[in-house]
């Protein structure tokens, strides 16, 4: 025959469970992309959370990183759109509506700025890896400011509205992301 159980040794158990449960939780979820974008944007106005959580979020090494993981991903991220510029703009300048004049020299301009940005936040990525975070923001603002080149360029050539318009605004805002969460690094 089973002897019963008592009462109170079911409810401690179910307490102790409990406890572990959510120390184990609180543990594990200290530096989720929910949490790092929080904390992110909270600390800096200029990041958007929401792209924040959802780019951050959708990078394959993002599950398991933590706030140092995480800046290094944004500024990953920030070398994969700007290679995906890069590929746009050659398209644009092969395509069937070929751009003349100013507007052809600014989009050859821009392949050249964002291959160069690539390259900037892959040196993000290296400096924040190796724990060089100045240098590491220096080369996420470094992408920002190339980004900016591009558009003014494109204006000066008279190309309303930007067709590099959506690669700039996500360069920039990974660029402070980047940097916001490189900033939370303790």
């Amino acid at each position: 025959m089973v002897k019963a159980t008592p009462p109170t040794f079911r409810l401690l158990t179910a307490v102790a469970l409990a406890v572990a449960l959510v120390i184990c939780l609180a543990g594990g979820a200290g530096a989720t992309v929910v949490t790092t974008c929080r904390a992110a944007a909270d600390s800096d106005a200029r990041v958007d959370y929401g792209f924040c959580v959802a780019e951050l979020g959708s990078h394959r090494e993002s599950p398991d990183a933590d706030t140092w993981g995480l800046a290094k991903v944004a500024a990953l991220t920030g070398v994969n759109n700007a290679d995906d510029a890069v590929y746009d703009a050659k398209a644009l300048l092969a395509g069937g509506g070929k751009p003349g004049g100013p507007a052809r020299a600014a989009l050859e301009r821009c392949a050249k700025l964002y291959d160069s940005m690539g390259f900037a936040f892959a040196e993000a990525e290296d400096e924040i890896n190796n724990r060089r975070y100045a240098a590491g923001k220096g080369k996420a603002a470094e992408a920002a400011s190339l980004a900016h080149q591009c558009d003014d360029a494109l204006a000066k050539a008279g190309a309303v509205p930007s067709p590099m318009a959506k690669h700039s605004s996500y360069s920039v805002q990974i660029a402070v992301i980047c940097t916001a969460i490189t900033n939370l690094i303790k």
